[in-house]
């Protein structure tokens, strides 16, 4: 029995006419009788008394009548349910962040022109360790992951894009000499005691201050996240290098001020598999993606 059979029983049921459903099918009339009549063939029983006017429902007629429908209108409802998570209209992305997508502003504003399109569809978000953010997309823990560029390819199987980009400024706590300066160079903080980020997230700013400085950085201390960084330096127990996005974030404690230098910068970097599927997920990429003028449209 397919879904088809049962559209033109119910169809019949209705009109109570093999005409008038026909009409209604967009099909010839031998055609629907000969359809229904395999119909009860297979169901081992008339359907419909027939009469030269119009056609009524057997006994067993009216018993499929109600569960006919009913399965016609389940089906439609997987129809709709398909339909809307190819389109991402349901479903759910699951993102994994450092902090700087925050502070930036990017995260919040993918996150905004996606629920704008897609209010049906869920979002979880966590922080996650940049260390730890391509083996979660990798083993299916997340499906996006907004992560600081620190000059790595992309794993096996995945992509990843360059979505901005920031100067560093100097954070240090108020009180430290260096506040009296709106501008400071590299050779200023020499001497510092530096905090830095933890392991590889830091290595390209330390390439840079290595070639600038002749010698080793004085690295006091290493910290997993933005937060921590900025608390250490607010502390006053050294200097931090952080993207100048973090100056909008009013934090009790801390001063910031530019460094003059063309190769220190923070970078972000959007990382998704490539095989993905899921409507929501590619939907979620493709608002991302598009231009900026398409961006405004999508919210107007």
């Amino acid at each position: 029995m397919e879904l088809r059979h049962l559209r033109y029983f119910v169809a019949v049921a209705e009109e109570g006419h093999f005409g008038r459903a026909a009409e209604r099918l967009h099909i010839v009339q031998p055609a629907l009788s000969m359809q229904i009549k395999a119909l009860e063939e297979e169901l081992g029983g008339p359907l419909f008394v027939r009469t030269s006017r119009k056609v009524t429902l057997t006994t067993a007629g009216s018993a499929l009548l109600t569960e006919a429908r009913r399965t016609l209108e389940q089906a439609e409802r997987a129809r709709a349910v398909v339909a809307d998570s190819l389109s991402g209209d349901v479903g759910s992305v699951r993102i994994g962040f450092a902090g700087n997508a925050v502070f930036s502003g990017q995260l919040t504003a993918d996150l905004h022109r996606f629920h704008r399109a897609h209010p049906k569809a869920q979002l979880e978000v966590a922080e996650v360790s940049p260390q730890l953010q391509m083996a979660a997309l990798l083993e299916g823990r997340i499906d996006i992951a907004y992560c600081p560029d620190h000059g790595g390819l992309a794993a096996p199987g995945l992509d990843m894009v360059l979505i901005g980009e920031w100067p560093l400024l100097a954070a240090m706590a108020t009180d430290h000499p260096l506040t009296g300066r709106v501008h400071i160079g590299l050779s200023d903080i020499a001497a510092e005691p530096l905090i830095v980020y933890s392991a590889e997230d830091s290595d390209h700013t330390l390439d840079v201050l290595r070639a600038e400085f002749g010698r080793e950085p004085v690295i006091a201390h290493r910290a997993s996240n933005t937060l921590s960084v900025v608390a250490l330096a607010a502390a006053g127990l050294g200097v931090a290098l952080v993207p100048a996005s973090l100056a909008d974030i009013a934090m009790p404690g801390i001063t910031y001020r530019h460094i003059m230098h063309p190769d220190l910068a923070a970078r972000l970097v959007r990382i998704n598999r490539q095989d993905e599927t899921t409507g929501a997920v590619l939907a979620y990429l493709a608002l991302a993606d598009a231009p900026a003028d398409e961006q405004d449209g999508e919210e107007d």
